[in-house]
């Protein structure tokens, strides 16, 4: 049987001994989102990087530049391109519960 104790981050798996077990001990660090090979984490960073220099990402990023330096109130969130206001960036990611897809692409407001 194990236990897990939630006071430190990440979560740790301890068995009866106290002794941290096999399972944990070659965790991945918290801040990696996925445990990808070498090869594969290369693949990716060339994908992400590829979609992040279209031409459809481009202006979206310069249309995000474009309203933060135009009213510093926004300064820490997010541009809510649905309701056409500041919000969170917990809040705005998850398109108020609804989740993304529905707002992507075409939906895509910007001035």
């Amino acid at each position: 049987m194990a236990f897990y104790l939630r006071s430190q981050s990440p979560i740790k798996e301890f068995d009866e001994s106290g002794a941290l077990s096999a399972y944990m001990a070659d965790a991945a660090s918290p801040l990696q989102k996925q445990k990808l090979s070498p090869k594969a984490a290369k693949a990716k960073a060339a994908r992400d990087l590829a979609y992040a220099e279209t031409p459809d990402r481009r202006a979206k990023k310069a249309d995000d530049q474009r309203r933060h330096r135009a009213d510093p109130s926004g300064k820490g969130k997010d541009w809510d391109h649905e309701d056409q206001h500041w919000e969170s960036p917990h809040r705005n990611r998850g398109n108020d519960g609804n989740g993304t897809k529905s707002e992507s692409g075409k939906h895509y407001k910007t001035k």
